[in-house]
């Protein structure tokens, strides 16, 4: 709770960003042919890296790839925490706490995922989902070097996300209150990990994909944008269904 108030001048300074550069009902591209350059970058990084790596990722014997998958999907669960509390969405707040203490404990450091048979399934929030929810715009798209498609909101929040989350204060973030048991080191691990094992999970998607796909590019674009506004949209239904309990 600390690193939450402590950091909300950031969230704020953010949202100022974007409610001055931002329009509400716009995902116009700001730099097409800038993006698509760099797509084409993305995708000879990911024909020459990530594809093998998630190739022989996907070779790994299942209950060593569901306990990687797991450890990481645990710690990412913390960085839902402090957006659960921010957009008031103490339902999935209460699955967030409740999974990660299950099975960091009782789940063996979260390679174990006993939290899950007990009903607690918390969503993944980020900043950009949170901003999302408060009515914020994307703003206009465009491609990042190695991190992919994203817009001006999420973008920001992707800056944001390392001022709220508890594990980056413990890694690349000094903290006193948090005193660090980890390093940058296991931060940007624990990150390309969580990005090989959404590669292996959607391998076969992305060669139907890369099969089917007239325009690839405007076709992930499609994707990642229905995405994020499905993920927000969860996450106002879910807000809205804990406030009717107190009808």
């Amino acid at each position: 709770m600390h690193l939450l108030f402590k950091n909300l001048k950031y969230i704020f300074l953010c949202l100022t960003i974007i409610f001055a550069t931002t329009n509400a009902n716009s995902t116009d591209e700001c730099f097409e042919g800038a993006s698509r350059t760099i797509f084409k970058f993305n995708m000879a990084v990911d024909d020459l890296i990530l594809e093998p790596i998630a190739k022989g990722y996907n070779k790994l014997p299942s209950p060593i790839k569901a306990g990687s998958s797991n450890f990481t999907s645990n710690i990412g669960t913390l960085l839902s925490i402090p957006n659960n509390i921010l957009q008031g969405n103490f339902k999935q707040l209460g699955h967030s706490v409740g999974s990660f203490a299950i099975n960091s404990t009782v789940g063996i450091l979260g390679f174990l995922n006993p939290a899950e048979k007990l009903g607690l399934k918390p969503n993944k929030e980020d900043v950009g989902q949170t901003l999302g929810s408060y009515g914020i715009g994307s703003g206009c798209y465009f491609v990042l070097p190695i991190l992919g498609p994203t817009t001006v909101r999420d973008s920001i929040g992707l800056i944001a996300d390392t001022f709220v989350d508890p594990f980056a204060h413990v890694t690349i973030r000094e903290n006193e209150l948090l005193s660090a048991s980890g390093n940058s080191l296991d931060y940007y691990t624990v990150k390309a990990t969580t990005a090989v094992d959404f590669r292996a999970d959607n391998d076969k998607n992305f060669e139907n994909l890369e099969k089917n796909s007239l325009d690839l590019y405007s076709s992930l674009k499609s994707i990642y944008l229905q995405d994020r506004e499905n993920k927000i949209k969860n996450s106002i239904e879910d807000k809205d269904e804990w406030g009717s309990l107190d009808n």
